[in-house]
């Protein structure tokens, strides 16, 4: 699929994993939306680009849908790519003083980052499905973001590894339930990714996390996640697959 003049939108588009989609979709030639809560930034981005921002809250259908109004008035919208975080809960199912984890933190933390996922990937289908088909009968591509954690989600990080676990479940019944329209679904499962996001605490992560990873022995970079989501979207054979980002690691417990 050519990205060069399709429209795109690309929700949690000022994150570290966003940004760095929305500037590599740009620079391929793509239309793209910015849907985010990150107001200044996002339009700071939006701004030095030439691009769109839409103030976008990925768990609200209307909000999500203004932003995709905005991606369709600029063009056919034929990619979607989810990068949007959100507060997540963590701790064990059972604490030391006998309490069991707090069902509130676990049905916020679903609600971000697994319904909200949903709430994007069943609007921008049916929004992608409104547009022509193209050579082979394909009408476009939906990126979503897991994480490694969905598979083996280390101690105290059950509802975060529930969502992920989630969004791993949802990839290949969707590629299926989409695949008569011509829409392709594909996950991206990074694993310990260095974004700005981290802040001063980025150098002592890296020092944490880069030793364990097999190879090469770093973080990943957003730019990496983002080269990724432009080659499975140029690539029309990859669907219904979960692609791990992660230097081959695997979590340990803890």
């Amino acid at each position: 699929m050519q990205i060069s003049g399709s429209s795109a939108i690309v929700v949690g588009g000022t994150g570290g994993l966003g940004e760095a989609t929305v500037r590599r979709l740009h620079a391929a030639g793509a239309k793209v939306v910015v849907a985010d809560v990150a107001d200044d930034k996002g339009k700071e981005l939006a701004t030095e680009l030439g691009i769109r921002y839409v103030h976008t809250d990925a768990t609200d259908e209307d909000s999500v849908l203004a932003a995709i109004a905005e991606a369709e008035s600029l063009g056919p919208l034929r990619i979607s790519v989810d990068t949007h975080g959100g507060p997540a809960s963590g701790g064990r199912l059972v604490g030391k003083d006998g309490s069991p984890l707090g069902l509130d933190g676990f049905r916020t933390t679903i609600e971000f980052y697994l319904t909200a996922v949903f709430n994007v990937l069943r609007l921008s289908a049916a929004a992608i499905a409104r547009t022509e088909p193209l050579e082979e009968g394909g009408r476009g591509v939906i990126v979503n973001t897991a994480s490694i954690a969905g598979y083996e989600g280390q101690i105290g990080q059950l509802p975060y590894s529930a969502a992920k676990g989630g969004v791993l479940g949802m990839t290949l019944v969707a590629a299926r339930d989409l695949s008569p329209l011509g829409i392709r679904v594909v996950t991206i499962a990074p694993g310990t990714v260095n974004t700005p996001a981290y802040g001063k605490s980025a150098d002592k992560l890296e020092q944490y996390w880069g030793p364990q990873v097999p190879f090469p022995k770093r973080m990943g970079r957003s730019t990496e996640y983002a080269q990724l989501a432009q080659s499975i979207i140029e690539n029309d054979y990859l669907n219904g697959e979960t692609i791990r980002l992660d230097g081959a690691l695997r979590f340990p417990p803890k």
